[in-house]
């Protein structure tokens, strides 16, 4: 019994002394934290050198301030989990998209080919640059406004129409040569152009001339219809 007692006190000396001859750091009971990182890639929008303590990795993801909820005025470092539950972070935005600067993710969701964009929840419309008298934000094909849309009326003072124009929204019609009618529907009457101070000459003076001309028109006005209420 004596002779193991001694064999075993010798074993914990040589092991006590190896330790000793290693740096403690470098010791295998030294605690360390997980030198995994969170992201496989992380370049412009991480902070590689934060620690995330919800996940226990490397690396935190750079929210822009206007993504946050609230919003901020900085980019602010966010956890993996908060990003993944949306913590603190506006439902109108996709952290997966890089934002507009490249320092931070958060961009601003969009759909339709880029012509509708999350406001509050609601999808609205991407107004062609210029339509909007005051606009709240500008994107990459247009602008729109956080506040009411324009109505028709509103549109038509200015000469626009509210379809799809290319990625936006709001064609113009030339008031000289359209009348855009809101109510009851929204109809586009095309003007032919007559000067009512000039003389009548030419006018149809039988039933047969005035329904050939009606019908010239009627075409025409089709024509028209189908050019520019047809969406791009």
């Amino acid at each position: 019994m004596k002779k193991i007692f001694t064999i075993s006190v010798l074993s914990l000396m040589c092991v006590n002394m190896a330790h000793a001859a290693t740096p403690w750091w470098e010791q295998p009971t030294i605690c360390r934290l997980n030198p995994t990182d969170c992201y496989a890639g992380m370049g412009a929008g991480f902070d590689t050198e934060m620690w995330d303590a919800d996940d226990k990795c490397w690396g935190m993801k750079l929210i822009c301030p206007q993504a946050l909820k609230p919003t901020g005025t900085e980019p602010t470092a966010v956890s993996r989990s908060d990003i993944s539950r949306n913590i603190g972070i506006s439902s109108d935005y996709d952290t997966d998209l890089i934002g507009v600067d490249g320092d931070c993710f958060g961009r601003r969701k969009t759909t339709a080919d880029g012509s509708l964009a999350s406001v509050n929840g609601n999808y609205v419309n991407v107004w062609c640059n210029g339509i909007l008298d005051d606009a709240d934000e500008v994107l990459e094909y247009g602008e729109i406004t956080y506040g009411a849309q324009p109505t028709c009326t509103q549109l038509a003072e200015n000469g626009y129409v509210a379809v799809q124009n290319g990625r936006c929204y709001g064609k113009y019609y030339d008031s000289a040569r359209y009348f855009i009618e809101c109510s009851p529907e929204l109809r586009l009457i095309v003007l032919n152009g007559a000067d009512y101070n000039t003389p009548t000459n030419g006018a149809p003076t039988t039933m047969d001339a005035a329904e050939k001309l009606f019908e010239q028109m009627y075409m025409v006005s089709k024509e028209h219809k189908e050019k520019y209420f047809t969406s791009k």
